[in-house]
């Protein structure tokens, strides 16, 4: 069962071409949403300290939305496994445009808050990786993954540097509604183009799906996916281990506000760099390391990267120097989330992979409700180095963990 779907349902390896159609659609619709998202992250810190936001008050806003996706993402990825991907992907699309609208008309603290409710359902990501994961063969997903994380990167090149321009030339206004007129084309390349289901159906799974559809709200059948071999341990790794780079992330446009003194264009510039980064790391490397060696092997390697990542920014002192830091730091961050996706979704059956994904996106929210106070209280007290600091001797620790528990693994085997 740890393989899941598509050898239980007999599915042949060879995608055919209707299949790899609806992936490049997909793919296409994750280079737009996140070219919107980059956008907003262009716009909304300058938004906030135009509206009286200081770092602390900023964080309470990222925190919200981290809380409000905590509970969102679950809920959003068993509806995907109950409704279909068309009906949850449309219904992310939806909520997008209301996101951007409201953004665009946001002129007070209140409406900077009230705009982040639609995040609740945003959740395109999560339903893109699902597809891609249904249609793909399990040792074929983690490159499969890696090619949406190169189109991540492609829409943080895009976004990033179209957020500045718009916002410098055109005000955010005209950038947040033609995020929301983005977001309608996605919609339609949805109900266009995308199957109501992308499930291998085989009886069994027929079987459960009809046990399972009553409710999309069965904590029960969220939590159990919990049970299966490895996804615990797998799951706090994630949460422990991406804690800190979360930290740095949620920080990083007060960062560089404020620490580098970069203005929203030259903001919009770095951002670029690191989708060009992405780009190559996700569309040269992670795709062939995926290909030559094991999962948990580069796993290993990219917690003890995000290590040595960390005692890099503790000692930085400009943009230049972070800007050799990124390499390695995107290395690590990419490689990390896309082989722990991998051996999650890998164990769970086909019919559970929304679900799973929808636990990974909460997995990263839940970070993200954490990340934003704790990174305001630790940036207003420490600085910025404490950030560093702290992702080395966090990542350094369960580094270690893994390798002494793989040890003990290998001596049981012998015994």
């Amino acid at each position: 069962m740890g393989e899941g779907g598509k050898e239980m349902s007999g599915k042949p390896a060879i995608v055919s071409q209707q299949e790899k159609r609806i992936i490049h659609i997909i793919y296409l619709i994750v280079v737009m949403d996140v070219t919107w998202m980059f956008m907003q992250f262009s716009i909304l810190p300058y938004l906030a300290r135009s509206l009286g936001f200081d770092t602390l008050w900023f964080g309470y806003l990222r925190t919200m939305v981290g809380v409000i996706q905590l509970l969102g993402g679950p809920v959003f990825g068993r509806f995907a496994d109950v409704f279909g991907a068309r009906a949850a992907l449309s219904l992310a699309c939806v909520a997008s445009i209301v996101f951007y609208l409201l953004l665009a008309i946001a002129d007070s603290p209140a409406m900077l808050f009230i705009h982040k409710l639609p995040t609740v359902l945003m959740h395109i990501l999560p339903g893109s990786r699902m597809v891609v994961s249904d249609l793909t063969e399990p040792q074929h997903r983690a490159d499969a993954l890696a090619k949406l994380g190169l189109c991540f990167a492609v829409g943080m090149i895009t976004g990033s540097t179209l957020g500045g321009t718009l916002s410098t030339h055109y005000g955010k206004t005209f950038a947040s509604c033609f995020a929301a007129a983005g977001n309608v084309i996605s919609l339609i390349l949805v109900v266009k183009f995308v199957p109501k289901s992308t499930k291998a159906q085989d009886p069994q799974d027929n079987t459960d799906s009809v046990k399972s559809k009553k409710s999309v709200f069965n904590l029960g059948e969220i939590t159990r996916l919990m049970k299966f071999p490895g996804v615990t341990r797998t799951f706090l790794v994630k949460i422990v281990s991406g804690l800190p780079e979360g930290i740095f992330q949620v920080m990083f446009s007060i960062i560089a506000m404020n620490f580098f003194k970069l203005e929203p264009e030259q903001n919009g510039y770095l951002m670029a760099y690191f989708g060009i980064v992405q780009m190559v790391i996700q569309g040269g490397v992670i795709g062939r390391l995926t290909a030559l060696y094991s999962e948990s092997s580069l796993l290993l390697l990219s917690i003890g990267v995000s290590s040595l990542v960390g005692l890099a920014e503790a000692f930085m002192q400009n943009v230049f120097h972070f800007c050799f830091i990124v390499i390695p730091m995107m290395f690590s961050f990419s490689m990390f989330n896309i082989i722990t996706d991998s051996m999650l979704t890998k164990s769970v059956p086909s019919s559970d992979t929304g679900t799973m994904l929808g636990l990974c996106s909460s997995a990263q929210s839940l970070l993200h409700t954490i990340a934003p106070t704790l990174g305001g209280f630790l940036y207003e007290n420490y600085g910025v180095p404490s950030f560093g600091l702290i992702q080395f001797a966090v990542n350094i620790t369960v580094f270690v963990y893994l390798i002494r528990r793989g040890f003990k693994h290998q001596v049981e085997h012998k015994e």
